[in-house]
């Protein structure tokens, strides 16, 4: 009997590389019921995580689904050269209403995921005025050339939205300046990538 699979909402980041199948993969995007939301964005790896994922790219769809496990499909029969990331949403942390529209989204990993240590960077992340949403689930990764390194902390990822009306620059250091804020109470939360939105496609 197949295992069960749960579902979880989510973000999905794919690599847009003019090819055939990223091209296809964004238009199935546009049409399915499944996303929420569409951008093409920018990527910026971490030094820290840069090692693991050295065939990232520059630019991305970066999709907000409803449904997980039709993206692993998704993403499987559309699947690339370069690494494509699903982060699975397994509880929102909070949301509420900020000025402006998203236009960052910040993920980081935590090297120890102890519900204390979630609890307390929930807790300094709602403080934030610019923070949109933030949830904490799983990591899964795609790409026909798998890395020689297996990333360890993909099942504590923190996904966080940010809305400003601000330079990516200057929301880039407003999440920089709240990953210090955690490791300054001595929580381990390290940024994996930064995507800054340069266009909403859906």
């Amino acid at each position: 009997m197949s295992e069960l699979k749960l579902s979880y909402s989510g973000y999905v980041c794919a690599p847009y590389l003019h090819t055939h199948e990223s091209v296809e993969l964004k238009e199935s995007w546009l049409k399915s019921k499944n996303i929420e939301r569409l951008y093409f964005v920018t990527g910026t790896f971490s030094s820290e995580s840069k090692p693991y994922f050295s065939d990232s790219t520059n630019h991305y769809l970066l999709a907000k689904f409803k449904d997980s496990s039709k993206i692993a499909d998704n993403i499987i029969e559309h699947n690339q050269e370069k690494t494509s990331f699903i982060f699975n949403v397994k509880d929102d942390l909070f949301q509420h209403e900020v000025l402006g529209d998203v236009n960052f989204v910040s993920v980081y990993y935590l090297e120890y995921g102890e519900d204390e240590d979630i609890s307390e960077i929930a807790n300094l992340l709602v403080k934030k005025d610019q923070i949109e949403s933030a949830g904490i689930g799983n990591m899964e990764t795609f790409c026909k050339n798998p890395s020689k390194f297996t990333f360890p902390y993909s099942e504590n990822i923190i996904v966080i939205e940010v809305a400003s009306e601000k330079s990516h620059q200057s929301v880039k250091k407003y999440c920089e300046q709240t990953r210090r804020d955690a490791n300054r109470k001595g929580l381990s939360m390290t940024n994996l990538m930064s995507l800054s939105i340069l266009e909403q496609l859906k």
